[in-house]
């Protein structure tokens, strides 16, 4: 009698494991994928559940498609495994008289989210002859297949081996005062009453940052624009003009082991790289992890790296060009965003996960998801929105999922909405 009572167990919940794919794929059929915002477009959606192995829908999850700032995920996921609790600051070796330094990455330097600055504080407070060494960084300034003309906005800061003020310049304005921090740039402010909105831009060759502004305007504004990094000249002179010390440059550093310096802790970066969907944040990650590899910078070198190893759970080897997702190079299919999410899940404590994650109502999701039962990577580009993580169902399942939209032609918003429907239901029935 019992063995016949398990089997029916067993036989019920095998039946509900079949029907679960089935109910959820004729609603997206009748449903989300017949709504105008997807109608038209290319869409990929994997769900699957790590506890039981299995998918719950698999929607053309073998596709390829640009998964915008999801590709952020990969950032963390490198970042996690390899820069340990605390970033890297610097590294440095000193001897009698000289304190020799080498930029390693990180972003945290004198950016004003972060006020413990332990690499200031030893700048500061040596009484040696600083020597700035320079760093071997195989990148360029730009990640492969960014947009040229996007040099003056704020989501793309140029990538160096030595960051400082988050590699931005900001510009305040008050009813008629401006000024720009650093300092040591020009800012040339212009009054123009016929203009609705405040105005920010830089010459594209040059420091010189221009502000527009309106009289009848009276509100506050903090604006920020990148600034050109330029070479180790240049990196020279905003270090003394922030240390008011004289700094050289040796190109033949000691033939010594350099130390490591560590500045703040690792989730403290990655939970607003992904929240704010921070796109300087996520290509630093890369640059820090190769650089404490090889004491050599190249994102190129580290992602391949990462493909030839941990990332070969990847069902369908990508195309991975940069960490920020920035990028339309980049090609990834939604189920190995659900392998790269589920060997997560599996490493590193689902608390922890979650607290990077964004949820519904915070972050890039704060208008989404208000029952927060998703923690979860937003992408978006002209064309493309995307959404990857982690769903936790009302009967208390944890399930994994990617759901990419490519080239549609709708209001990105209209988008979301279509995907927040399918996973709400998702959510509610199950």
């Amino acid at each position: 009698m019992k063995g016949l009572l398990f089997l029916v167990i067993c036989l019920l919940l095998q039946a509900q494991g079949h029907a679960q794919p089935a109910a959820i794929a004729r609603w997206a059929g009748a449903n989300l994928l017949q709504e105008a915002p997807l109608r038209q477009a290319h869409t990929g959606i994997s769900i699957y559940e790590p506890a039981t192995g299995k998918y719950w829908y698999q929607y053309q999850d073998d596709k390829f498609f640009t998964p915008a700032s999801n590709i952020k995920i990969f950032s963390l996921y490198t970042g996690l495994q390899l820069l340990g609790d605390s970033l890297p600051a610097i590294r440095y070796y000193e001897n009698d008289t000289a304190l020799f330094v080498k930029g390693v990455g990180d972003p945290s330097f004198l950016h004003p989210d972060y006020a413990w600055q332990p690499l200031l504080q030893l700048l500061q407070q040596t009484g040696k002859k600083i020597y700035l060494v320079p760093a071997v960084n195989q990148n360029k300034r730009f990640g492969a297949g960014w947009a040229w003309n996007d040099y003056a906005d704020y989501y793309q800061p140029e990538l160096n081996e030595w960051p400082m003020y988050g590699n931005v310049a900001r510009i305040y304005h008050h009813r008629d005062t401006s000024l720009i921090r650093p300092a040591a740039y020009d800012l040339e402010v212009t009054r123009d009453d016929t203009i609705s909105e405040l105005i920010t831009d830089r010459d594209e060759r040059n420091n010189i940052f221009f502000l527009k502004y309106n009289a009848s305007q009276t509100g506050s504004s903090v604006t920020e624009v990148p600034f050109i990094t330029g070479d180790i000249m240049q990196l020279r002179e905003r270090l003394q003009d922030t240390l008011h010390k004289r700094i050289g440059i040796t190109v033949s550093a000691p033939a010594v082991t350099f130390n490591t310096l560590r500045s703040i802790p690792a989730d403290s970066l990655f939970t607003p790289m992904m929240h704010r969907s921070d796109n300087f944040f996520a290509e630093q990650t890369l640059m820090m992890a190769s650089s404490l590899l090889w004491d050599t910078i190249s994102t190129r070198r580290m992602i391949a790296w990462m493909l030839d190893g941990n990332l070969k759970i990847l069902p369908h080897p990508p195309q991975w060009v940069d960490g920020s997702g920035l990028s339309r190079f980049n090609l990834f299919t939604p189920r190995d965003f659900v392998s790269v999410l589920t060997d997560m899940y599996k490493r590193y404590p689902k608390d922890r996960l979650f607290h990077i994650f964004p949820t519904g109502g915070k972050g890039t999701l704060k208008n989404y998801y208000q029952q927060q039962f998703v923690h979860a990577k937003t992408g978006s580009l002209n064309g493309v929105v995307a959404l990857s993580g982690y769903l936790v169902t009302r009967k208390n399942k944890t399930l994994v999922f990617s759901v990419m939209v490519n080239n549609h032609h709708d209001k990105a918003a209209n988008v979301r909405r279509a995907v927040e429907r399918l996973l709400t239901m998702i959510w509610k029935d199950y």
